[in-house]
């Protein structure tokens, strides 16, 4: 039988949202995490845990940058001392959910009783201040997401304006519903379904951004307040990064839970996890239409604890953008039709950069204390480069025992088929491997991005379609006809761009 000492379980959740009615007066990413970690400390039953911490791990955090590192500094506001402080080398959307696999790890290993995970974005007091700096005449204390993004992509993403996660996901987008076999029709009333859903999740939520719910009809309809963001998303369909949210949670042995006198039916347990990532560069990639890593974090983390997918009572599908879960719930052959959130999504729920997945911890733990027994929790990460998925329960999970190596890297490139040269000129005829249009905020077309090969597959490049060309941008919008498959030819464009002609 296992050790209790050795067995991983959640003992206590909390956190924040933060909405003064004066926006000088919101907390930064640092008071964000402490406040959620005080009320995980008063859900698992007191401060003392926070006293007594072990291990102090944070998901990095990108709107306040002037704190560098926050996790020491949330420890001494803590009034902790613990052995391990830590922060994850980037903010990235798998964080907190390798942080809480890292806990469970460090607990089997007993090199830890009580570890604390938290982490925040005030993204919504940044902005304020950002705008307040500038009418004044200052140097703003803030860099916007998209002009980080843009410093990090590579020249010829930079030239094509694929440069934040929105800009590139829609890629996988179109490439897996031609591959489905799905009409842009089909494949948006999917989108619908499932973001309706996340929205009615969120309404119930306490923890949720926007509470007001949506239908799917909503979700789909262009508008004012719904502009066009890049093709086929609107702005009801992406990520929301505006708000100012920290979560936490405390993990413990059974054995110390149980000495602190915590009652059995507050207790998660944590079972085993697996992680696996796609090269860094999207245009490197094998394809479009499917990620290996995520396919082997999702299988393996079921296969490790011995579940089958149909046991889950719910998941948490990461939702930055549609193409996530819809990927992920084929996976794991989730219906459409069930809620793929426990908290509500990152358009509903909230988008803290990195650390939204700390929030579904949290909405997981408070539901399986409420009703059913297991739950899956997805966490993706970069330009869908990162994937981690970990089993948590009410009860016991048989055989799974800690520490266990969560990387399935090796499984991942098994599965990889070869990706094409990427090449900056590739003048001639060329087939449409996938696309998107991106928008002003005024909803206006910028411009068409066509990623393409050659007819014989083995290259890969990037052409543009200008806003000028009404024909070509309706070519790729309208759903008359499927642009995935279809052979055109590259031209180099004055600029030194390429164009794509049909």
């Amino acid at each position: 039988m296992t050790d209790p000492a050795r067995m991983p379980v959640i003992v206590g959740v909390g956190q924040i949202n933060d909405r003064p009615d004066d926006p000088d007066e919101g907390l930064d990413s640092l008071g964000l995490m402490a406040q959620a970690l005080r009320r995980a400390a008063a859900d698992a039953g007191g401060e003392g845990w926070l006293a007594d911490l072990d291990s102090l791990a944070t998901t990095a955090q990108i709107s306040c940058p002037q704190l560098g590192d926050p996790t020491p500094a949330l420890a001494r506001a803590l009034g902790a001392a613990p052995a391990h402080v830590y922060t994850t080398p980037t903010a990235s959307g798998d964080g907190p959910i390798r942080l809480l696999n890292e806990a469970a790890n460090r607990i089997g290993a007993g090199e830890a009783k009580i570890c604390a995970v938290a982490g925040a974005e005030a993204l919504r007091t940044a902005a304020h201040l950002t705008r307040k700096a500038l009418a004044e005449g200052r140097e703003p204390p803030y860099k916007p997401v998209a002009e980080v993004a843009a410093a990090a992509a590579s020249p010829i993403r930079r030239r094509y304006g694929l440069l934040a996660p929105v800009d590139v996901y829609p890629l996988y987008e179109a490439a897996t519903r031609a591959a489905w076999g799905q009409s842009l029709a089909q494949a948006q009333a999917e989108t619908g379904e499932i973001w309706s859903r996340f929205a009615q999740v969120a309404a119930a939520s306490d923890g949720a951004w926007i509470k007001r719910g949506a239908t799917a009809e909503q979700i789909l309809e262009a508008g004012p307040d719904n502009r066009p963001i890049a093709h086929p998303y609107l702005k009801l369909m992406v990520a929301n990064s505006s708000v100012n949210q920290g979560a936490g949670f405390i993990v413990t042995s059974l054995a110390e839970a149980r000495r602190r006198g915590v009652p059995e039916d507050r207790l998660i347990h944590v079972g085993a996890g697996a992680a696996g990532h796609e090269p860094a560069d999207p245009l490197t990639r094998e394809g479009f239409d499917a990620s290996p890593s995520m396919a082997a974090a999702l299988t393996k983390a079921l296969e490790f604890n011995n579940i089958q997918p149909g046991e889950l009572d719910h998941v948490e599908l990461y939702s930055c953008f549609p193409c996530v879960p819809k990927m992920a719930r084929r996976i794991i052959g989730w219906p459409a039709d069930r809620p793929a959130t426990v908290f509500g999504g990152l358009t509903f729920g909230g988008g803290p950069i990195g650390n939204y997945m700390a929030h579904a911890v949290v909405e997981m733990v408070l539901k399986l204390r409420r009703e059913g027994r297991l739950g899956l929790l997805f966490a993706n990460g970069g330009f869908a480069t990162k994937n981690h998925a970990i089993v948590v329960s009410r009860e016991p999970i048989p055989g799974a025992a800690f520490p266990r190596d969560f990387d399935v890297q090796a499984e991942a490139d098994a599965a990889r088929r070869p990706a094409p040269e990427l090449v900056e000129e590739m003048p001639g005829p060329a087939r449409i491997e996938s696309f998107t249009v991106l928008y002003d905020r005024k909803g206006a077309p910028r411009w068409g991005v066509v990623v393409a090969r050659s007819l014989d597959g083995a290259r890969r490049s990037v052409a543009r379609i200008p806003a000028e060309d009404a024909a070509g941008i309706a070519f790729l919008t309208d759903g008359a006809v499927e642009p995935v498959g279809t052979e055109g030819v590259i031209e180099p464009a004055g600029d030194g761009d390429q164009v794509w002609r049909r």
